[in-house]
């Protein structure tokens, strides 16, 4: 009877979140991956083969097998993106930013994966939402992540305000994100729409050199001048 070839491991990759040494950022365990995994699962091409040139300079570049998942890729992909590891190949997914599998669509071959039965292998690395919660001074015991809010500005207005609600009601701490170039525009929305009393952290560039993270009420923040445009930026809410 032939031998069954053992399925290869799904790594969770994390990269760095801007411009920075990665090594300032990412651990030993990243880099020890990156030697001995030639299939990997990216965003991006060009800006997947810069991260495994800057973690691991000695990796061959013409070695790596990569395969690009984004929003134009077709579900029907997904398999031939695993077919390596029910070869018994090891793959690496990676995300654009930060940890794969959390506000990414990595998370789709994830579940793949276990329902292939095969093992799946996180490594430690920076996520900009546990960061900002993190240095937030908001309640880490409960809290949660919305991804991204509503463009119309009506109904944005309508989801802070329930937002705003939930937290007071359950104290929990609400997050979320918006495409960088809108991110001056939704500051204003939640200035505007948000009461005084209400806390907002901004945490801006995390692990970068231009790093920005403070916490303040509506109030102060109305006061306050800050330039997000265009820069990767975690928004939390809390009414106490």
């Amino acid at each position: 009877m032939k031998a069954t070839t053992p399925f290869g491991k799904l790594y969770l990759i994390p990269t760095t979140m801007g411009e920075c040494d990665p090594m300032d950022v990412l651990p030993q365990t990243v880099k020890r991956a990156l030697t001995f995994i030639d299939h990997y699962i990216v965003e991006n091409e060009k800006t997947a083969r810069k991260s495994i040139k800057e973690v691991y300079p000695e990796k061959k570049q013409a070695e790596l097998i990569l395969f690009t998942l984004n929003k134009r890729t077709e579900i029907k992909e997904h398999l031939d993106f695993v077919k390596p590891l029910l070869e018994g190949k090891n793959v690496g997914l990676m995300s654009e930013a930060g940890c794969p599998g959390v506000a990414d669509p990595g998370a789709v071959i994830v579940k793949l994966a276990h329902e292939k039965g095969i093992t799946v292998v996180p490594l430690v690395g920076p996520s900009s939402i546990l960061l900002a919660m993190m240095a937030s001074g908001m309640n880490g015991q409960s809290f949660t992540f919305h991804g991204y809010l509503p463009i119309d500005k009506d109904e944005k207005k309508a989801s802070l305000k329930t937002l705003e609600k939930i937290s007071f009601e359950k104290n929990q701490s609400q997050i979320f994100i918006e495409t960088p170039y809108r991110n001056n525009k939704l500051l204003e929305d939640l200035i505007q729409a948000l009461h005084p009393e209400t806390h907002l952290c901004i945490a801006t560039d995390i692990t970068l050199p231009t790093e920005y993270i403070k916490t303040k009420r509506i109030a102060a923040w109305k006061k306050e001048s800050i330039d997000l445009h265009k820069r990767p930026t975690i928004f939390i809410i809390h009414k106490m």
